[in-house]
């Protein structure tokens, strides 16, 4: 986008003359989009989860304010909030207890910077990072630190057990969520997500979670772990209302109080989309609708690869809301856990499975390193085995005539050697060389 503005020119006139402008309008056009996703993503959810609880326990849920089904019963609750009084205890630590929770909320809405919601060659993604993987998962991470702060800072007792437990849970389940995440990584070769989605373009069967039996086991492990790090039934004892009256946020009122609620439905849309794009094709559908309708191109200007991006953004929007629907579900579903069995199904269960898992992956992917769908059929034509494309010595990119034997590599689709030896690397035939 700051590309696009530089170089856009109205009547003559250039819109951005200099580039550091370009660079600052498109970094404020990018986190509005994202703060109005995670915001008004909230309001959905919560009218969701009302419906989905109620629907569960044979009840109707909101049905009065906005018509039939109580469209604005979540707007309402909010102005509620925006008009009580923000109260603090008197022996809290005042910078900490306000600051608490605009980290929560930041990290959640952080980890959108990376994520892309189209592939191809011109990507619809705030910032273009080839490990955007790990950045996602790091800042996600960081969630942890308002939460411990908000039960440091509340001068009560209620408050810290609830932070300390947040700390251990969320700790402890990264290491088998990392795990997962490997998996899908050593698959496509790079932690870059647009390569990662890019390459299950086509018909389901080239989604990851069909990729091998134990990428399969993987998935749902991702699930369970994701979960437990978004602090959702029946894991939340962070904020467990029979034992800790309500957790790290019991002093919280009016706004700062809901901001943790929108930091907990941003980082439950994030990890279904990472989820998303990591095993159940990203923004490719169960049939490639844009390929059959002859949608695409190379070209970011045309009709075509504007609608077939479009298409893309709906798929990953619509996988995004069912991961959250399921852990909806499933949090109106399942009875909380104790911590002791928190901790147990992380150490003993997550853990071991998530490893074992991750040596089968590999084994299987070197013994069958073009097979996908159980190893029945195999990749498709425009996923191809190309060199890394860097230096081993300088670490630098290769030059411009390794570029171009690069391209014709990739246009003959055979494997090429790099410095370090053979090693596989699969991208997307639509990725900008």
């Amino acid at each position: 986008m700051a590309q696009f503005l530089s170089e856009l020119s109205v009547f003559g006139f250039r819109v951005c003359p200099w580039p550091w402008l370009a660079y600052v309008l498109a970094g404020v056009v990018h986190i509005a989009l994202i703060i109005n996703l995670v915001a008004v993503g909230a309001l959905i959810f919560i009218w969701l989860e009302r419906k989905i609880s109620a629907r569960i326990q044979d009840r109707l849920g909101p049905t009065r304010v906005g018509g039939k089904f109580g469209w604005l019963q979540t707007l309402a609750d909010g102005l509620k909030l925006l008009t009580k009084e923000d109260l603090m205890p008197n022996g809290a630590d005042g910078l900490l207890f306000k600051l608490a929770p605009y980290i929560s909320f930041c990290a959640a809405i952080s980890a959108f910077i990376a994520i892309p919601f189209a592939g191809g060659s011109y990507p619809w993604i705030a910032q273009h990072l080839n490990a955007g993987v790990f950045f996602v998962l790091a800042v996600l991470g960081l969630e942890v630190f308002g939460v411990i702060l908000a039960g440091y800072s509340s001068a009560s007792k209620w408050s810290l057990f609830g932070a300390m437990r947040e700390a251990a849970q969320v700790v402890s389940y990264e290491v088998p969520l990392g795990m997962c995440v490997v998996v899908p990584v050593m698959i496509a070769g790079s932690m870059d997500m647009v390569v990662i989605g890019d390459m299950q373009a086509g018909w389901f069967t080239n989604w990851l979670v069909f990729h091998d039996p134990f990428t399969f086991v993987t998935f749902w492990v991702f699930i369970t772990c994701a979960t437990a790090s978004v602090n959702r039934a029946p894991f939340d004892l962070a904020e467990a209302e029979s034992e800790l009256v309500a957790g790290f946020h019991t002093e919280y009122s009016g706004l700062r109080w809901s901001f943790f609620f929108m930091a907990e439905y941003g980082s439950m849309f994030s990890v279904s989309i990472l989820a998303s794009i990591l095993f159940l094709g990203g923004w490719h559908g169960p049939v490639p609708v844009a390929s059959l309708l002859g949608l695409g191109g190379e070209s970011s200007g045309s009709i075509g690869w504007f609608l077939a991006q479009l298409l893309g953004l709906g798929n990953v929007l619509l996988k995004g809301t069912l991961g959250v629907c399921i852990m909806m579900w499933i949090r109106w579903t399942l009875p909380r856990l104790r911590i002791d069995q928190v901790m147990t199904t992380c150490l003993k269960y997550c853990t071991p499975i998530a490893a074992v898992m991750f040596l089968g992956a590999t084994c299987w992917h070197y013994n069958f390193p073009s097979k996908n769908f159980f190893g029945l059929t195999s990749y498709p034509q425009s996923v191809y085995q190309i060199k890394e494309g860097w230096d081993a010595t300088k670490k630098q990119p290769l030059a411009a005539e390794a570029k171009a034997d690069k391209v014709a590599q990739v246009q003959r689709g055979k494997r090429a050697i790099s410095r370090h030896g053979e090693r596989p690397i699969f991208l997307s035939s639509g990725e900008r060389l």
